[in-house]
C-alpha cells in the first residue's frame, strides 16, 4: 500500500483546480471556477470548483469531492490507481509498504490491460522503424501520405507484421499473459480455438486516452482485396470505449482550449494531415460514428465545433441528423465543406497548409444555415419535399437550448426557406409542446393520456428549452429538521476552529462553544449525529477539527456531507451594492449571529416538534394530574420558544 506520508504530499501538491482543468473547461467567478460538469449531461454550467477550499461540487447531479476523487470518479480509477495518476502528474515518488497478494492482483489486472496496450504499441513501433518489412510496408505509406517523421513519432504510428502471431509470440515470450492480450482484443481465439494477431498486416493508430495513456488501436489495411476490411479497430474492454474517445483528443486538448474550438473530421489520417499543418485542435470520433458522448467530451473543453466535411454528398446527407445532437447539447456548431473528391487529408496534401486554413476562413458557415441549403437543394421546386426540410430545419433549431440564438436562426431561415416567421415559430412551439407531454407522460406511468403542460409556450417566440437539473436552495421549507441541522453542521464545520473574543475579555474557540451548547440536542439526521460524535471524540483528546480535517475525513459519508454543505451555487455579485444599493453583510463580519443563529434556529425547530408532541397529548385522555402536568411542561416550552424567538426577532402567533 502507498505510504501514509506520500498519500498526504500527493494531497497537498494537488490543486483541485489544475486536475480538474485537465478534464474540464472552467473559467472563473469570483472565487470559485464554474464548468460542464463531466458526470452527466447539462447545458447550463453547475459544476463548481473552489481552489481555496480545494474541493468539487456539482449541483446538478450532486457528485463532489477532492482531487483524488474526481480522478476516481472520472477515470473509474481505484483509490491506489488515482493517487499513482496524481503522483505521475506532479512528479513525486510513490512509496509503497506491502499489501495483500489478492489485492495486488485485482489492481494489477486492470492495470495489465494499458500495460499490455503500451507494450504493443512500442512493439508495432519498433517493427516499423527497426525491420525491413516496417520499414518497406509501414514507414512507405505514411511517409507516402505526407506525413513527417516527426509527426509519426508524435503520434507513435506503427506496423503490424503479415504474421499469424508475430505479436503474441513476442509477448509470451517477454512474459506477458496471454489472457491480456485476448481482453484487449490484440489476439483473437477462433471458434476452433487458434489465436492468432487481430492486426496482422496493418499500419497502426494507437488511440490514447484523455491522460495519454493507451487504450486501443485502429489498424488500416494496405491490401487491395474487398473481403479485407479497409479498417478494423480493438474491440470494447475495460479500458476502451469507442463511444468514449476522441481521437486525437490527447495530442488537441491544450490547441483546442487556447483557441476555443474544436474541428471535427472522419478519420485518423485527416486528424494527423491536420495536426501536421499547424492546426492542432483537431479531432475525430473513434472507429465509429458520433455519439452523444463524444459530443459531451468536446463541451467539456468547448464551445464551439467546426466540422470538416469531404465532398461526398451522400456522406454528408447522412451525417447531417447525426449532428443535430451537437446543437442539443448548446454547441455552437459551423461547418466547412471541401471540393468535391477532397477530404481535410487529401486537400492539404495538394494544395498545402495556408491554402487549407484560408479555405477554412473563408468557407465556414453556420451548421443550420448548411444544412438548409443542402436539403433545400436537393428539394428543387418539390413542395412536398419542401415542406419536409423546413420541418427538418425547425426540429433542428428546437434542439437549440438557448432561446434568444434560436430565434435568430428562425428569423434568418424564414428568408432562406421563403417562409413567414411567426409560421416557422407556431411549429417550433409545437415541436417543442410535444416534446413537453412526451416527457410528462414518460414521468407519469400511471397516466393515461398525455396531460397538457400547465404553461404552454407562447406563438410570439422560441421557448427555451434546457432539462439540467437544477440545484435545490440550501435551507428551503420542509417538515423535518434537516435544513437546521445542516446548517449548524456546516457553520461547525466552517468556523470551528476560529477563535474569536465576544465579550471583550475572554477568547472563545467556536467549535467547542458550539458543542456545549448542544449537549440537551438530538439529531435526527444520523450522519448529522455522527459528525457530533466525531467532533466530541476529538475534543476530548485536546484537537479541534478543521475544515480540511473534515473535507479529507476517511469516512466517505461524512466527506460528503462537508463538501456539500460548505459548497453553495450561488455567489453575490461583486456589484450587487453599486447597482441596487442593497448591502448583504458576510456571515464572518458578525460571527456570534452567525453562530447564535444556528443555535437558535435548530433549538427553535426541535422546541416546535415538542410543542406538537405536547399538544396532541394534550388532546388525548388525560387524568387531572396527567394534564396539569402535560400543560406545566407545554407552557415551559413556550417561554423557552419566547427567549428564542426574541432572540432571533421573529414572531410567535400564539
Amino acid at each position: 500500500m502507498i505510504k501514509k506520508e506520500t498519500i498526504d504530499r500527493i494531497i497537498e501538491t494537488a490543486l483541485v483546480e489544475e486536475v480538474v482543468g485537465d478534464f474540464v473547461q472552467l473559467k472563473k467567478r469570483g472565487t470559485s471556477m464554474i464548468g460542464l460538469c463531466p458526470f452527466h449531461n447539462e447545458k447550463s454550467p453547475s459544476f463548481n470548483v473552489s481552489p481555496a477550499k480545494g474541493i468539487y461540487k456539482c449541483f446538478g447531479c450532486g457528485k463532489g469531492g477532492d482531487s483524488i476523487s474526481f480522478v476516481m470518479e472520472h477515470e473509474k480509477y481505484s483509490y491506489p490507481e488515482a493517487l499513482k495518476y496524481l503522483a505521475k502528474k506532479y512528479n513525486i515518488e510513490v512509496e509503497e509498504s506491502e499489501i495483500t497478494p489478492e489485492y495486488q492482483a485485482e489492481v494489477d489486472r486492470r492495470e495489465s490491460l494499458y500495460i499490455i496496450t503500451n507494450y504493443a504499441a512500442k512493439f508495432f513501433e519498433t517493427t516499423m522503424w527497426g525491420s525491413p518489412s516496417g520499414q518497406t510496408i509501414g514507414l512507405s505509406y505514411f511517409r507516402e501520405r505526407g506525413f513527417r517523421d516527426d509527426i509519426i513519432k508524435k503520434f507513435e504510428l506503427g506496423y503490424s507484421p503479415d504474421e499469424w502471431t508475430a505479436l503474441q509470440d513476442k509477448a509470451i515470450a517477454d512474459g506477458y499473459r496471454p489472457e491480456f492480450l485476448e481482453e484487449t482484443g490484440l489476439s483473437v481465439k477462433n471458434d476452433s480455438g487458434k489465436v492468432y494477431d487481430r492486426f496482422r498486416g496493418r499500419v497502426m493508430f494507437p488511440i490514447h486516452n484523455f491522460t495519454g495513456r493507451i487504450i486501443g488501436f485502429g489498424g488500416r489495411t494496405l491490401k487491395t482485396d474487398k473481403n479485407v476490411p479497409k479498417y478494423v479497430n480493438s474491440p470494447q474492454s475495460d479500458i476502451y470505449n469507442k463511444s468514449n474517445v476522441l481521437y486525437g483528443l490527447f495530442q488537441a486538448k491544450k490547441a483546442i482550449r487556447d483557441v476555443d474550438n474544436c474541428y471535427l473530421v472522419e478519420g485518423y489520417a485527416d486528424v494527423i494531415s491536420v495536426h501536421q499543418a499547424g492546426v492542432q485542435n483537431v479531432v475525430a470520433a473513434s472507429g465509429t460514428s458520433l455519439t452523444p458522448e463524444h459530443v459531451k467530451i468536446m463541451a467539456r473543453v468547448t464551445k464551439n465545433v467546426t466540422i470538416l466535411f469531404d465532398g461526398d454528398a451522400a456522406g454528408i446527407k447522412a451525417s447531417l441528423r447525426g449532428l443535430d445532437m451537437i446543437l442539443e447539447e448548446g454547441l455552437n456548431a459551423k461547418v466547412v465543406l471541401f471540393p468535391d473528391g477532397h477530404d481535410p487529408d487529401s486537400y492539404i496534401q495538394k494544395l498545402g497548409s495556408a491554402a487549407f486554413k484560408t479555405h477554412i476562413e473563408l468557407h465556414q458557415q453556420d451548421f443550420i444555415f448548411f444544412k438548409t441549403q443542402i436539403l433545400l437543394k436537393e428539394a428543387a421546386n418539390d413542395p412536398i419535399k419542401k415542406a419536409a426540410v423546413i420541418r427538418d430545419i425547425i426540429e433542428s433549431i428546437a434542439k437549440i437550448p438557448d432561446a434568444i440564438k434560436a430565434s435568430v436562426f428562425v428569423r434568418e431561415c424564414s428568408a432562406l426557406l421563403n417562409v413567414e416567421e411567426r409560421i416557422l415559430i407556431a411549429e417550433l412551439n409545437n415541436i417543442k409542446l410535444t416534446k413537453l407531454k412526451k416527457n410528462y407522460t414518460r414521468n407519469q406511468p400511471d397516466a393515461e393520456s398525455p396531460q397538457p403542460a400547465t404553461h404552454s409556450p407562447q406563438p410570439d417566440s422560441p421557448q427555451p428549452e434546457d432539462e439540467s437539473p437544477q440545484p435545490a436552495a440550501r435551507g428551503s421549507l420542509n417538515e423535518t429538521d434537516e435544513p437546521q441541522e445542516h446548517e449548524l453542521i456546516r457553520v461547525l464545520i466552517s468556523y470551528g476552529d476560529a477563535l474569536v473574543n465576544w465579550d471583550g475579555m475572554t477568547d472563545t474557540y467556536i467549535g467547542p462553544y458550539i458543542i456545549t451548547n448542544l449537549s440537551d440536542i438530538s439529531f435526527n439526521d444520523k450522519l448529522c449525529e455522527r459528525v457530533i460524535t466525531y467532533y466530541h471524540d476529538e475534543l476530548d483528546k485536546g484537537i479541534i477539527p478543521t475544515e480540511k480535517a473534515l473535507l479529507q475525513h476517511p469516512d466517505k459519508e461524512i466527506k460528503n456531507l462537508a463538501i456539500s454543505l460548505i459548497s453553495s451555487p450561488y455567489m453575490l455579485s461583486a456589484n450587487w451594492y453599486d447597482m441596487h444599493h442593497i448591502n448583504v453583510p458576510d456571515e464572518k463580519v458578525n460571527l456570534k449571529a452567525t453562530i447564535m443563529g444556528a443555535i437558535f434556529h435548530l433549538k427553535k425547530k426541535k422546541i416546535a416538534t415538542m410543542l406538537a408532541a405536547k399538544q396532541k397529548q394534550l388532546q388525548a385522555d388525560n387524568t387531572s394530574e396527567q394534564e396539569l402536568q402535560l400543560m406545566q411542561q407545554y407552557l415551559q416550552l413556550k417561554e423557552v420558544e419566547k427567549y428564542i424567538s426574541n432572540y432571533l426577532g421573529s414572531v410567535i402567533i400564539k
